[in-house]
């Protein structure tokens, strides 16, 4: 199986749009993913980030909530670095429901055979 792993760097609709769209689509593909939210992009993943971005209406761009149910459906899975709870004064319960918590060694092994890799 294809195993597909993406690093979201930012938070901003230009960091979170690609990710969003090319973990849809290779989850869509079949393919195993997972998208990693580095500390800077962790706060997209906050409850209600990703509505505010779809509510800023960017001409020609998908709804991002579809994007990540349908990530989320098809089996891909979304991690958070731990290094977000204190760089960015997040808590566990702020994240979306779907997002898992981990370490970035934790991250590194899991995707160690990735055979396509993104970052954004």
């Amino acid at each position: 199986m294809t195993k597909l792993a993406i690093t979201v760097n930012g938070s901003e609709p230009s960091n979170v749009f690609p990710p969003m769209i090319l973990g849809s689509s290779g989850a869509a593909c079949g393919y195993d993913v997972t998208l990693f939210f580095c500390p800077a992009g962790a706060p997209a993943m906050v409850k209600g980030e990703l509505e505010k971005i779809r509510d800023k209406g960017i001409k020609g761009m998908p709804d991002i909530v579809e994007l990540w149910e349908g990530l989320l459906n098809l089996g891909g899975k979304v991690l958070v670095c731990e290094l977000a709870l204190e760089a960015k004064d997040l808590k566990a319960e702020d994240f979306r429901e779907g997002v898992e918590i981990v370490g970035a060694t934790a991250f590194l092994a899991s995707i160690e055979d990735a055979t396509i890799t993104f970052s954004f």
